[in-house]
């Protein structure tokens, strides 16, 4: 397929297709070239794919709550859905030229993720029947190479959907129809806690998130009905788990990164109406996040040991082969740190090792001098 279909099929005219072009990035998987779109552009979500004619649309950015009663009638109308957000790495499956691919969030084809997918879950049904579904879903579990995270009963590494789109244009399935047809299929999915009215939907949603923050979950979708319109709100769990990981990686990680979530506490802890201890104890609990984190990372590094991204998958050699390999061709540097097998499986533990900040920690131990 040309270009010129391209544009049509994106719904966007000739020229923008053209602006577009200049920034999509090429790559190949198994000898299939591809392009991906790596942020928005003219109107085209980030991960949207044009391969061998087909596009596979990329996941729309949901915005953020900082206050629950006002940001809900802000965004909603009249009813609104409420489903958990998990913490893991958010995948798309697509059947593309009769072939089932898993792309992530930029528009990659995961060879890692296409292969595991076909072991957590059977889609063929679901695309014999919808062709142009997409997918959308989190893999989570403590077994995961990107996003690593414990939940109950989870010992490796699951799929859960909680979203629905036609692979072309992007359009959703209504919540109740998308969790209707996932169960049809056996498709397991993520929690829906109920829809309420508007007006009521923040009285409703508060508890739920005080009850997920004392189980260390990240926090909640809430949806128009039709699925159209989203937002989402995290717990305090996840801001200071997210502080823990960016401050065991300090010169990783930027000033933004740790400011939006020190906002987000700040304006959690004035809609809760937390009273002095309440507060203190907020601060207690963030600024042990970030400080203790730190100074492991620091000690790490005066051990003469590196810091990074610590990972362990359990697939078949040829998965974690191609694992691997993946990782490595995006410029990351890994080292093995177990390689064994276990029940058939090959269960690798390996570390992305981050440059900057053991250089940056390695060269102030050694007396290197801040300017400020």
């Amino acid at each position: 397929m040309n270009d010129t279909e391209y544009h049509k099929q994106l719904g966007i005219g000739e020229s923008a297709f053209d602006a577009l072009e200049d920034h999509l990035e090429h790559r190949t998987y198994e000898g299939r070239e591809y392009r991906h779109v790596p942020d928005y552009r003219r109107g085209v979500e980030r991960g949207t794919v044009l391969m061998e004619g087909e596009v596979v649309r990329g996941f729309p950015k949901i915005p953020r709550a900082l206050v629950l009663e006002t940001g809900i009638p802000e965004q909603f109308d009249d009813r609104v859905a409420v489903e958990e957000k998990l913490n893991g790495y958010n995948v798309r499956i697509a059947r593309v030229d009769g072939d089932q691919l898993a792309f992530t969030r930029s528009g990659m084809v995961c060879p890692f993720t296409t292969r595991m997918i076909e072991r957590l879950v059977d889609l063929e049904p679901l695309f014999d029947e919808h062709p142009e579904a997409m997918v959308c879903g989190e893999m989570i579990g403590p077994e995961n190479p990107y996003t690593a995270h414990d939940y109950p009963g989870v010992e490796s590494l699951v799929f859960r959907a909680f979203d629905w789109r036609n692979r072309t244009s992007g359009e959703p399935l209504d919540v109740e129809e998308r969790r209707e047809r996932y169960e049809r299929f056996d498709v397991p999915q993520t929690q829906l806690f109920g829809t309420y009215d508007v007006d009521g939907a923040a009285s409703e949603v508060r508890p739920i998130i005080e009850e997920l923050d004392d189980e260390g979950r990240e926090g909640v979708v809430m949806q128009s009905p039709d699925g159209s319109t989203q937002l989402k709100y995290t717990t305090s769990a996840s801001s200071r788990g997210d502080l823990a990981y960016a401050f065991s990686l300090p010169f990783d990680y930027g000033q933004e990164f740790m400011f939006r979530r020190l906002l987000r506490e700040g304006f959690q802890t004035i809609e809760w109406d937390e009273n002095d201890d309440a507060a203190r104890e907020r601060a207690h609990e963030l600024g042990e996040a970030i400080l203790l984190s730190m100074r492991d990372a620091i000690e790490t590094v005066e051990d003469g040991d590196s810091v990074g991204e610590r990972h362990t998958v359990r697939a078949s050699s040829e998965t974690v082969n191609v694992l691997l390999e993946h990782l490595r061709d995006q410029g990351l540097q890994l080292e093995i740190e177990e390689d064994r097998r276990e029940d058939g499986d090959r269960v690798v533990t390996f570390c992305k090792k981050v440059q900057s900040s053991n250089d940056k920690i390695r060269n102030y131990l050694e007396g290197q001098i801040v300017t400020e």
